[in-house]
């Protein structure tokens, strides 16, 4: 059976989705049987196919920026499982020398620049680290990660507009896991289609099956190529789901078992291995 991407693709993607689902599961465990990791933990699993996507959309010279549930990227971006894990730990061979934990994952030798705790803090540092790009001459790119409870933020349309005006070669990639906290889409914005937003500013935009890393790598692929060609911004909705809570102290009182199982059966990674054997890329 004929793949649409290439045998070394769906291997790369497997291997990547799977290194980050082990490091979430041992994180977790290591976190709640031990005690020795502290403060907030936010899991990323079942958000993998979006790391794994946005990878093979762009270069190692591009750069990444996100919020607090940092570990799937910082991961994908190349910073290494064991200053990651020394990071949890708060040891001083950690990404942020055990000073940032969780939330503030960084591996600048990468282009992986965090990993942030304020919600929606990262959209202004993503426009300007894309403006430094421009000013420097370069055509990288600049992939600015937020949640759809950031989108709320008033940081989101001041850098819209001012990316719009001085076209700068960012992509906003919101991963609208369906809730904020606690709260869905639904009963925090009158607008519930979040790619909407870019309207007001002219700005491309469109929705992605997040779930998805030969649709991330598409939608990603092709706003990487106008940011390349001097085209400007565009912002991307990439539709997921987290298999955990919004932290591991999460009670997840305000979604059912039904539903996360609904969302379990479009696991990427079973997905993705599913394609692998069926396609005769490996047995």
């Amino acid at each position: 059976m004929a793949t649409k991407f290439s045998k070394e693709t769906y291997l790369y993607w497997y291997e990547l989705m799977q290194l980050i689902r082990q490091f979430e599961l041992m994180a977790e465990e290591k976190y709640k049987m031990e005690g020795k990791i502290r403060g907030f933990f936010h899991a990323y699993i079942g958000q993998e196919a979006i790391a794994a996507g946005c990878m093979t959309a762009t270069r190692p010279e591009d750069l990444f920026i996100t919020a607090y549930r940092d570990h799937g990227l910082a991961i994908s971006k190349g910073v290494s499982v064991n200053s990651c894990m020394a990071e949890l730990y708060g040891k001083a061979t950690g990404c942020a020398k055990g000073k940032g934990g969780s939330m503030h994952f960084f591996g600048k030798d990468v282009n992986f620049y965090g990993g942030h705790g304020i919600v929606g803090a990262q959209i202004g540092t993503g426009a300007g680290l894309a403006f430094a790009e421009q000013y420097r001459g370069t055509d990288n790119v600049v992939l600015c990660f937020f949640g759809d409870g950031a989108a709320r933020q008033g940081i989101l349309h001041e850098t819209f507009n001012l990316a719009m005006l001085w076209k700068l070669p960012v992509i906003f990639i919101c991963e609208n896991n369906n809730y904020a906290m606690g709260t869905s889409v639904e009963r925090t914005s009158n607008v519930i289609d979040i790619y909407k937003l870019a309207d007001g500013y002219e700005m491309p935009a469109d929705t992605v099956d997040g779930m998805s890393p030969e649709a991330v790598h598409e939608g990603v692929g092709r706003a990487v190529k106008r940011a390349r060609e001097k085209g400007g911004p565009t912002l991307l909705e990439l539709k997921t789901y987290r298999y955990k809570g919004h932290s591991i102290s999460d009670p997840q009182k305000y979604r059912s078992k039904d539903e996360v199982d609904e969302y379990k059966e479009k696991d990427p990674i079973q997905q993705v291995l599913k394609t692998i054997l069926t396609g005769g890329l490996a047995t």
